[in-house]
């Protein structure tokens, strides 16, 4: 006898069967909706950010987790874990001099945590490395988003480098998670430990760019008077847009697979 199926399988199932724009539009829709929920439910939206903090660094535990008892890190991205550091890197350093507060502390603990996973890749596990399939260059992400930075950056009061610098490091942290889906790109099969990272990543993106876009809603004197004017607070939206957007395709094959019962994410052709 067939079993039967719950009410979430079901509402899976029923997704796995539209078209392209369907799917589009409803991730769209469950995105507003999710906002509109968090609006009236959290009352400081710095909450949001801090959530974000703490779901990346679930996602880095569970990096850690597979480097400590797989002894592999097959899969990963040395690549973007080193683009991860510098971003972080730059944030603190420009925490430090313009708004030291508990954001700072946060990307701290996240740096320490990120170099050690950088340091079994490049030195411990480095035989296990799939250098192969890590094959995009960063200056291909580094590059853009210095000319970016220098080109649109925040008009605030600091010193102009450090503004240049802090635009980088949004911009950065943006894409830093490029080369990591070309290496999923490759081997089409995402293991699961690599699959919990990169799904909280997601979620951890999800939250801050809610986090930025309520506070937009919230009113502009925020923006205007932490973000400046110009084209510099709606460049920190979209990079907020873009970096949600580039992971949503795989959270939706990760949730796929759980529902399925499925250890391992498998991700069809055309997919990140």
């Amino acid at each position: 006898m067939r079993r039967a199926r719950n009410p979430v399988q079901t509402a899976v199932w029923w997704v796995k069967k539209q078209p392209p724009k369907v799917k589009t539009a409803l991730a769209v829709l469950t995105g507003i909706l999710v906002l509109i929920f968090l609006r009236f439910v959290i009352r400081d939206h710095d909450n949001l950010f801090v959530a974000a903090e703490f779901v990346h660094a679930v996602g880095i535990g569970c990096l850690i987790y597979k480097l400590m008892k797989e002894k592999t890190c097959a899969g990963l991205s040395l690549k973007s874990q080193e683009l991860t550091a510098i971003f972080l890197m730059v944030r603190l350093y420009c925490s430090l001099v313009m708004e030291f507060d508990l954001h700072t502390l946060l990307d701290f603990l996240t740096f320490l945590t990120t170099a050690w996973v950088i340091y079994m890749m490049r030195f411990k596990l480095k035989s296990t490395t799939s250098d192969d399939l890590d094959n995009l260059p960063k200056y291909y992400v580094l590059v853009p988003c210095a000319i970016l930075a220098i080109l649109i950056h925040p008009s605030t009061a600091h010193n102009i480098i450090n503004r240049v610098l802090w635009a980088f490091c949004v911009y950065l942290e943006a894409v830093s998670v490029m080369p990591q889906l070309r290496v999923m790109q490759n081997t089409r099969v995402v293991e699961p430990f690599t699959a919990h990272y990169v799904f909280a990543l997601g979620i951890a993106r999800f939250l801050s760019c809610a986090h930025w876009i309520l506070q937009v809603l919230d009113g502009h004197s925020f923006l205007l008077n932490v973000l400046g004017y110009g084209l510099w607070p709606g460049m920190v939206l979209l990079s907020e847009i873009v970096q949600t957007t580039i992971l949503a395709d795989f959270c939706y094959y990760y949730v796929k697979s759980v529902m399925d019962g499925q250890m391992m994410v498998r991700l069809p052709s055309g997919v990140v």
